[in-house]
Formats: C-alpha cells, structure tokens, sequence
C-alpha cells in the first residue's frame, strides 16, 4: 500500500522523524512506520526492538505526548508501527509547529501559525479582541444600517432597534473582556484598514486578461463595501437591456442581481484576512470573475462544498453571522445552491466554482450561445442553427450537420471547419467515424 494522509514509510528511525509525529499530532493523527520503503515493502529493521524500548520514552520526552509503538515481526523481516492521535493541544518539535497536510509535512509560520493555534484554542481569526479600540470609534451610520436590515430581513428582533451599540455587539458576541474582536471592527469601524491589510474590494474591466480598460478601489466597512460594490457594478461596469411593458421602463441586467450580491457576501465574510490582498472583481465582455484569498473547511473538498444540503463551517464565523442575521447571506454552502438556481432561470449557464491554493472562484457567464450574439460573431444561419443544436443536444455529428441544414457533406465539413478553427465556438473530438463537435 501506497502513502496516504495518514501513512507514512521510513526505511530506518532517525530522530528528525520526530517532526513527522509532531505533524500527525497537530493534524488528523496518523500512523508512520518504520522499516518499509515508500512503497509499503517491507525492507527489515534489524534494531526493532530496541527501537520499541526506546520511542516511547524519547517521543515523551521530546513532544510530551504518548503513542503507541507495536512490533510487527514477519518472515520478511521486523517493522514498527508508530500510531499517532490527533492532540487537542498545540505540539510542538524544539519550538517548531509541524502539520500533516495531504501527504506531506509543513512547519507552521506565520499566519499560518497564528490561525492553527488559534484553532486549537477553540477560536477563529475573526473572534480575537484587538486592544484601544472602543465603541465610540465605531460608525453609527452602519448601526442603524444593520438594525433596519437585520428588522427587516425578521432575523433580528424589533427591539434591537432601541438597543445600545454596546448592547448590540455583546448580544453578537462581537465582544471579550470590555474589547471589541476583529469583526467588530471589520464590520462597524469607518476604516477598517488601520487594523486589517487588504481589507478592501477591487473591480476592474478587462478587455483581455492583459488590457486592463478602468478600475475602482472600494474601501469602508464590510457592509459599505457590499453596498458600494453592488451599486458599481450595476452602473458601470454591468450593462442593463432597457425594455418597455405598458409604458413603464424595464431594466434586465446581463447578469441575476442577486445571484452577483450572494457571491459577493459570501467572498467578503469568508475570506481569509491574513493574506493581506482584497477581494478581486475582474468583469469581462463575457464574464464575471470573483476572487477572495481563501481556504476550504477542513476535510472539505470544491464538489462537497457547491453540492452540500448542509451549512459547512464558515471560515470568518463571527462576521458570517453578522451577515446572516442582517439579511446578507444563506448558510453557507446554501448559497452556492442559490446562485445557481437564479442563474439558469435567467436562462445563462451554470456558475463556475472552484478553489486552488490562490484562493475562491465564482465565474458568472453569459449565455453567448443566443442566436443574436452568434450572428454578430458572423456566423451565417445554418452555423447559428448548428451552434444552438449543440447548446441543446451537446454534441453535433457532421451527418447531423447535413440533416438539419439540407446540405452536403462537402459544405457541411467546410462550415464545421470555420466553427472549430475560425469562430473557437467548437471543438473536435472522438476520432474517424466517431468523429463529433461540441463546446471546448
């Protein structure tokens, strides 16, 4: 068997595997052997038993845990098995912090370091106090902007209306020991970048991923930031089809309003602080792109997050549910549920999702696949009539081809052609008779 999260091989015991234990204790626990190659074969450990006597004692000494050393004698030869729990406490290696993540092993520094030790206390980034900061230096205006909202929405109270500031941040448990935490101050302070890199939002119109056309920075409090990045976005940078119904002027706008607004509350309550970068929105002819520094919940994956029935945990709970109880944004994980849902009754595809170790992606496309926009490309009516085929039946054949425009094999390879090759609508794919186009 091969290495997994939580296997480790080693040939020999050499004392810097020490690190490895500190990392399976900091982490989901795990197990490291010793006497197999990587590969799980194994390779003889000719020292075994006294390695059996030894370990434990020196894994006490050094990590001040306890483990479980076992013996495992085969006719292949002798190996230990070094099986590790996950500690509740904070382990350290000669003052380094070690984690196993996936298959491999990291020292903690840093923020990174910050954040696990905070786990390990039972809090998040987002709930620690800052010092000499008081409700005074907070903005009334965002008060009584939340207590209307929150009113409204039914998940506040109406007497929070008469409530004091003070009492409003002690009943959202913004509050520890007479000091506001970091999400008070992210929510309600009037410029929270004194306390907080990065803390702002982005918005830029590209031409190309290169060709950067104008751009605007948004700065304030989360909640200002929200509701200026909405008003911009929707005056700017995102066109509006005007239309008339009984005299009365209509705007639809190219994308559900507020699908953008869930996916902009959800980037701004759940990313991550300490990577001091602001939220980027990068909005195309074509699509929108918004990126927030991030990171999955643990033991999460993209698919489980987008597809779940079930809140997952919010990597910024406090302002998570400030948002929450304003009105702001579903559980989160719903959210993903949501956006989707708004997208395809507006008749556009499907939101992207994604994560790599940059951050989160939510993509909102245009359906570019309309009979209008494919004309304006320059497709002539029976490539526009092919391309909507596909959008339909995902695929198209050149036979297909042939039949639906009334045409011969000749014209109809020539078209598909320009299709692939000139128009990039279609791609090529299976091979010889099984030869089919679609989208790329």
């Amino acid at each position: 068997m091969p290495e997994q999260q939580n296997i480790e091989y080693k040939s020999i015991w050499k004392d810097e595997y020490l690190k490895w234990i500190c990392g399976f204790a900091n982490a989901q626990g795990g197990t490291l052997v010793i006497g197999k190659d990587d590969n799980g074969v194994i390779v003889d450990l000719k020292n075994a038993k006294k390695l059996l006597e030894d370990l434990p004692n020196k894994i006490t000494t050094v990590l001040g845990i306890v483990v479980d050393v076992n013996l495992h004698e085969t006719p292949q030869g002798d190996f230990l098995e070094i099986v590790v729990e996950p500690q509740p406490n904070p382990v350290n290696y000669k003052g380094e912090y070690h984690y196993r993540s996936g298959s491999t092993k990291q020292e903690l520094k840093g923020a990174a370091l910050d954040k696990f030790l905070l786990g390990k206390q039972g809090k998040h980034w987002d709930s620690v106090p800052v010092p000499n900061v008081t409700v005074a230096d907070l903005k009334p205006e965002t008060f009584d902007f939340f207590r209307k909202r929150g009113v409204k929405s039914k998940r506040l109270d109406e007497d929070a209306l008469s409530d004091s500031n003070e009492i409003l941040l002690e009943n959202m448990q913004l509050t520890e020991n007479n000091y506001l935490k970091r999400a008070a101050i992210l929510l309600f302070h009037p410029k929270p970048e004194k306390f907080v890199t990065g803390a702002y939002i982005k918005i830029g119109y590209f031409e190309s991923d290169s060709d950067l056309i104008f751009q605007d920075e948004i700065h304030g409090n989360l909640f200002e930031q929200v509701e200026k990045t909405m008003e911009l976005l929707f005056t700017k940078y995102i066109k509006a089809i005007i239309s008339y119904e009984e005299k009365f002027r209509v705007e639809n706008y190219e994308y559900p309003y507020d699908a953008v607004r869930e996916a902009i509350h959800n980037a701004v309550a759940h990313k991550d602080y300490t990577g001091g970068t602001p939220i980027q929105i990068s909005v195309y002819k074509d699509k929108i792109m918004i990126w927030n520094f991030g990171q999955l919940p643990e033991n999460w994956t993209m698919e489980k997050l987008t597809k779940s029935k079930h809140p997952s945990i919010p990597f910024n709970p406090d302002i998570a549910n400030a948002f929450f109880r304003c009105g702001y944004i579903e559980t989160w994980g719903r959210g993903f549920s949501k956006m989707t849902t708004q997208c395809l009754v507006a008749g556009l595809p499907e939101p992207l999702y994604y994560y790599d170790m940059s951050g989160f992606w939510v993509v909102f496309r245009k359906d570019t696949y309309n009979e209008q926009s494919l004309k304006e490309l320059g497709l002539n009516d029976r490539q526009v009539k092919a391309v909507l085929y596909v959008k339909e039946k995902g695929k198209i054949t050149n036979k297909d081809y042939q039949e639906i425009n009334k045409i011969s094999n000749r014209t109809a390879t020539y078209e598909l052609k320009e299709l692939v090759d000139k128009f990039d609508i279609l791609k090529v794919s299976g091979v010889s008779v099984g030869t089919y186009y679609e989208f790329p």
